[in-house]
């Protein structure tokens, strides 16, 4: 009789606790599927949060701005063996998939739609970002696993995925010249809602696009296409229209090297590569960019790649200026900027793709324009009878070096520059692990190997065995 009562009992208490456990346990005050105002500032907030700090410690040394004197295989070209940072991957396609979601929802629900612009022009910027660094990589089935049931995406080619970034511009600006709706944009913390501003970037991006399509494919329709999308389509043209958003000056929103610890931020130091370029060019900038060694209170860099083993006295050297640590409140997270475009049209003048448009002219603009974003008055001779003053005979690589200067910490982009142009001259890192090359494409991370396996046999294959020395598409240097 015992044995039944407690028999009986265990029965009601499980009863008990499973009637209605959905109910019970679901919490109504809840939302029932993500809001794309969430989402969005999620995307651009979250990416550029993690890809500012990778940009900084990995993106900087690939781009010479900077050194690394401890824990140092990366800028050693160890490019397999991130340590401080070095693996954009994840990063990325974090904000892609968020990204996909928020264009889901924007198709799904019409009182959404506002929303798919902007995500179209995201994709198509993450998806540049992305395959600028490792050349071929998932990109059309990688975000349909929900309703295709693909977990293991193929790898897409580079070409196609840039003829695919250049329809999702097109597209973006169609549908938002289209939008008739009522619902505003929220989230939005780069252009406060504002459309206009979306499609001004996106116009921009398409300019940047099509400057590297028209390597291997140089033709008149890249030309052309160019050409109308800078003087008939509205673009980033001025600092106020950029596509930034700020850092602020202490937590929770600062730039978050200024937050890593002491013992980090002392083993980046100025690059010989630096250190030349400023001062063959008597640039201000220095001083916003870096602080002066303590020991000499020069500016004086170092080699990249050097051997951690050998005496190295930290104070002898530059170090990151105070904007990157103690000033962030002036620091930006740049996505897309008025200087950049400017840059992107003086290229294509001097490389005679716009006929009698004059290189000078957007030269000139841009830099004034690159001197105002980083706040350095810039001297009145230099760009009339200083050394920053605009010669047609080098004027490609006083436009990439102009543009290097600029887009410091702003993630690999003065690698990507630099494979693209040859401009400004790297260095051979000192102690290479590379055997003595330049990488020129970041390495498939080892997850791939694990997760995506036939695939990722092909993508390596592709690349000599995942190699750093295989160039990616429009890398014809």
């Amino acid at each position: 009789m015992k044995n039944t009562i407690r028999l009986l009992s265990i029965l009601f208490l499980f009863t008990a606790c499973t009637k209605d456990f959905e109910a019970i346990n679901t919490n109504e005050n809840a939302p029932s599927e993500v809001q794309p105002e969430l989402l969005l500032r999620q995307v651009l907030y979250g990416y550029g949060d993690a890809m500012s700090y990778e940009g900084f410690v990995a993106g900087n040394l690939l781009s010479q701005h900077f050194s690394m004197i401890d824990f140092n295989l990366f800028d050693r070209h160890a490019l397999s063996s991130p340590q401080e940072g070095g693996n954009p991957w994840p990063i990325l396609y974090t904000a892609l998939r968020d990204n996909e979601t928020i264009l889901e929802l924007s198709r799904q629900n019409p009182a959404q739609a506002v929303y798919e612009g902007p995500a179209l022009v995201m994709k198509a910027y993450l998806a540049m970002t992305l395959t600028d660094m490792y050349g071929d990589v998932p990109f059309s089935e990688a975000f349909s696993g929900r309703s295709t049931g693909v977990t293991k995406p193929a790898y897409d080619r580079q070409e196609n995925i840039y003829s695919t970034i250049d329809d999702l511009l097109t597209d973006a600006v169609f549908v938002m010249n289209g939008y008739q709706g009522a619902q505003s944009l929220s989230g939005d913390i780069l252009f406060n809602g504002d459309l206009q501003g979306w499609k001004k970037f996106a116009n921009s991006l398409r300019l940047k696009a099509l400057m590297k399509m028209s390597g291997p494919i140089d033709n008149d329709v890249i030309r052309d296409a160019f050409i109308f999308t800078a003087f008939t389509d509205p673009i980033i043209d001025e600092n106020a229209e950029n596509a930034t958003f700020d850092f602020t000056g202490g937590p929770p929103n600062s730039f978050p090297f200024a937050t890593a610890r002491v013992g980090i931020f002392n083993v980046f130091l100025m690059s010989e590569t630096a250190e030349e370029i400023f001062a063959a060019l008597n640039d201000p900038r220095v001083a916003t960019l870096y602080r002066p060694s303590s020991a000499s209170g020069d500016f004086s860099g170092i080699i990249n790649g050097i051997d951690a083993t050998n005496a190295i006295v930290p104070d002898n050297f530059a170090r990151p200026g105070t904007v990157f640590r103690e000033n962030t409140g002036d620091l930006e997270f740049n996505f897309m900027t008025a200087w950049e475009t400017n840059f992107l049209i003086a290229e294509a003048a001097q490389r005679g793709f716009v006929g009698t448009i004059s290189a000078k002219e957007y030269y000139d603009l841009a830099v004034q324009q690159a001197f105002d974003y980083w706040n350095t008055s810039m001297p009145d001779d230099y760009l009339t009878t200083g050394p920053g003053a605009y010669n047609p005979v080098n004027g490609l690589e006083q436009i990439i070096t102009q543009k290097w200067i600029a887009n410091i910490g702003n993630a690999y982009e003065g690698w990507a520059e630099w494979r693209r142009t040859g401009f400004p001259a790297l260095k051979p890192a000192d102690a290479s692990l590379n055997a003595g090359l330049y990488p020129v494409r970041m390495p498939y991370p080892s997850d791939e190997q694990a997760l995506n396996f036939e695939n990722y046999q092909a993508a390596a294959a592709a690349t000599d065995g995942n190699s750093v020395n295989v160039p990616v598409w429009w890398d014809l240097e």
